[in-house]
């Protein structure tokens, strides 16, 4: 059977394909793989300064192209606002790393050892290619949040985005070439016959996207002893403790479950509340919730966007009928609006349980279940009780409660009385736990640490080891 050779590009708003995306043939991925091979010696021989010189003309690169990123982020992913937010967000990333990598790798003095006669040296060798597989819920920022430390370190990098949302690249090859770094920074498109491609070729895999996917990545990278960098799904908890700032709690959680139309890993997909509050946090979250619009017919007015990815509707419909089915009410949405393209409208469940789907599964759309618990020590147990651990907010305003509470959840960041922090705040290390992830962090500045495998230099200043051979 013949590979395809373009792909549908389909416009979430409307439903409706409205152009084609070129299929990067495995063939030509091997073969951009090789020239990236060849071009990252000299890459690496420059100095990190040098290196984050071009990172910097990249940022301007992409700051010159903004409303062309814009155009091409709201016609794949339907949504304006949290486009903004990437496109800069995107930069300021660029920007931030521009400043910070020279510190992160910088070579220490040669060191005495405890051996009067031995010193050591650390040095560092970064991978020659590191490739990227990116998804569709923040396509450009994911498809560089790896990428640009990468590139500090001296990797040359092999992306992929996700087919559902790619009409970025071109500007960002244009960017690329305009920073002069063209040459070690390669984008493919396709699907998953392109993607297993990106890892045939790659020395190391950073991989965003679903669980299942991640395990199949996983497993090609271990055949291949090659690591894996992988950032997976969530299924993200928030305890509401009875001594919350109620108004407070409802609205940060309205914005951390309902933003970008819930398709976010970081989304707070759980709230369980302790009954002595429930009442009052549903109510104000029932308030929230329902003051918010879909952005529809105009994009830049309304809160939420459309469903992305098609194949996301039918899930969010199934979990949906499979809670009602079982008793959940829904006290704001409950049911998907077809405008051509796809919404979910802001949903508040109560009256769920844990064996429903939405309640165990990964949603992925502006669906809020609330579970009423009668005290702090359930919310915590209820809230581990998932193969997910990605993050976690707390909502409280004793401190001292807060780091207790915090420091037993199963998850690798914990927001206090906020949510989502993990998203806007990329300074601070924290990795996956459970299924959620797999790797060194990708927050904070020893996440560059990935992208270099250690070497020491282990020197002799010129006398015989006392465990030598007598000598001849």
């Amino acid at each position: 059977m013949t590979e395809a050779t373009t792909l549908p590009l389909r416009n979430p708003r409307t439903g409706q394909s409205d152009g084609e995306l070129p299929v990067t043939a495995a063939i030509d991925v091997a073969a951009l793989g090789a020239a990236l091979r060849q071009a990252q010696p000299a890459w690496a021989g420059q100095s990190i300064e040098q290196r984050c010189q071009r990172l910097s003309a990249l940022g301007d690169a992409l700051a010159a192209r903004r409303e062309g990123f814009l155009a091409a982020l709201l016609a794949d992913t339907g949504r304006w606002h949290e486009s903004q937010i990437e496109v800069d967000g995107t930069i300021g990333a660029i920007r931030r790393w521009a400043q910070q990598a020279p510190a992160c790798l910088a070579e220490k003095p040669v060191q005495q050892e405890a051996i009067p006669f031995i010193q050591t040296q650390q040095t560092w060798v970064p991978y020659a290619v590191v490739g990227v597989i990116s998804p569709w819920n923040f396509p450009l920022m994911l498809t560089l949040i790896d990428a640009v430390p990468a590139l500090a370190a001296g990797c040359s990098i092999l992306a992929k985005p996700s087919e559902v949302t790619s009409r970025f690249v071109p500007l960002l090859r244009d960017a690329l070439d305009e920073a002069g770094m063209g040459e070690v920074f390669k984008l493919v498109t396709g699907a998953a016959t392109t993607g297993q491609a990106v890892i045939d070729a790659s020395d190391q895999i950073c991989f965003t996207g679903s669980v299942a996917t991640g395990r199949k990545v996983g497993e090609a990278c271990a055949r291949r002893f090659i690591p894996a960098s992988l950032e997976l799904g969530g299924k993200d908890p928030a305890l509401v403790l009875s001594d919350a700032n109620i108004e407070h709690a409802a609205r940060a959680l309205a914005w951390g479950s309902f933003v970008n139309g819930g398709q976010s890993c970081m989304s707070i997909e759980r709230v369980y509340v302790e009954a002595p509050v429930a009442d009052a946090f549903i109510a104000a979250l029932v308030k929230e919730a329902a003051a918010l619009e879909l952005a529809w017919p105009d994009p830049m007015q309304g809160q939420i966007g459309p469903v992305i990815a098609a194949s996301q509707v039918e899930l969010v419909r199934a979990q949906l009928a499979d809670a009602k089915a079982k008793g959940a009410r829904a006290l704001t949405g409950g049911e998907l609006i077809d405008h051509g393209g796809v919404w979910c409208p802001p949903t508040v469940l109560v009256d769920v349980t844990d064996e429903m789907a939405v309640v165990a599964d990964e949603s992925f759309a502006s669906v809020l279940p609330v579970i009423v618990v009668a005290d702090e020590n359930e919310a915590i147990a209820r809230a581990n009780a998932t193969e997910f651990g990605l993050s976690a907010a707390v909502f409280t305003q004793n401190p001292e409660r807060a780091q207790r509470v915090a420091r037993q959840l199963q998850a690798g960041g914990i927001s206090i009385n906020d949510a989502c922090l993990t998203g806007m705040v990329q300074t601070a290390e924290k990795q996956s736990f459970k299924l959620s992830g797999m790797g060194g962090s990708r927050m904070g500045t020893a996440s560059i640490r990935r992208f270099v495998r250690a070497r020491a230099l282990l020197i002799n200043t010129g006398t015989a080891s006392p465990w030598w051979f007598p000598a001849a």
